[in-house]
């Protein structure tokens, strides 16, 4: 299974996706520990953010090589960025899956003044994304993580994993 988490910063992507990895023993991929470990901390001008999108796809098409669920966190704001992952699912026959986590704006702008340990993201990175953000046109399920906790959002999301037979690429 390839298993795309998308959505906003501070929406709770990365809280989701490491439980909802955990719980399907797969790997866990996120352009902010990517982003560090790759240097580029408070570097999200285009070619650096284009640097981390392009490893964290490599890393997954790694892992799918090997035959392993990946679960991959990134805000994925274009379209484009989402469009490889379809190319992936397709060459390594695996089914695609994707998520969309959201949470109100008032409890988004709590979160963000919080230290968090790879995520750099203010509310003025939040507005900026926010504005950029192209919609998801992929079927998905959307999970509020205001409304609910990650145990509840674990529970949704392996139901959607298990009764989704259709989302294989075709």
């Amino acid at each position: 299974m390839l298993i795309m988490i998308t959505g906003l910063p501070g929406s709770g992507k990365t809280t989701f996706a490491k439980a909802l990895a955990g719980s399907l023993n797969a790997v866990h991929l996120n352009t902010d520990i990517i982003r560090d470990s790759m240097g580029k901390r408070g570097k999200y001008d285009e070619a650096s953010k284009s640097m981390i999108y392009a490893k964290i796809l490599k890393q997954t098409e790694s892992y799918l090589h090997r035959g392993e669920d990946v679960v991959v966190d990134a805000t994925f704001y274009k379209a484009a960025l989402r469009k490889p992952y379809k190319q992936l699912a397709k060459k390594y026959k695996k089914q695609l899956f994707w998520f969309f986590v959201t949470a109100a704006e008032s409890i988004i702008k709590e979160r963000m003044q919080q230290k968090r340990q790879f995520s750099e993201a203010d509310f003025e990175v939040y507005l900026t994304i926010k504005d950029i953000y192209e919609p998801l046109e992929e079927r998905h399920l959307i999970l509020h993580s205001d409304r609910e906790e990650v145990d509840k959002m674990i529970i949704k999301a392996r139901e959607y994993l298990s009764l989704a037979p259709f989302q294989m690429t075709s």
